[in-house]
């Protein structure tokens, strides 16, 4: 393999790296392009999902050989 190659393969652009900022920015906008309805409809099923979680109780069972 040609070193050219190779030392491109290993940098890494700004483009690859992930921009939290710009993610969240981009989430916020699509979240105010809803309508009041959607945006009711996504605030229950996270509160549903918050008390599923609330309720929850992990248990361990502990193995048992044969």
């Amino acid at each position: 393999m040609p070193q050219s190659m190779q030392s491109d393969k290993n940098q890494v652009t700004s483009a690859q790296t992930p921009d939290f900022e710009k993610a969240e920015m981009d989430l916020l906008r699509e979240s105010l392009r809803l309508s009041y309805k959607e945006r009711f409809l996504r605030a229950t099923r996270l509160y549903k999902i918050q008390q599923t979680m609330k309720k929850a109780v992990i248990t361990h069972k502990p193995f048992i050989g044969k």
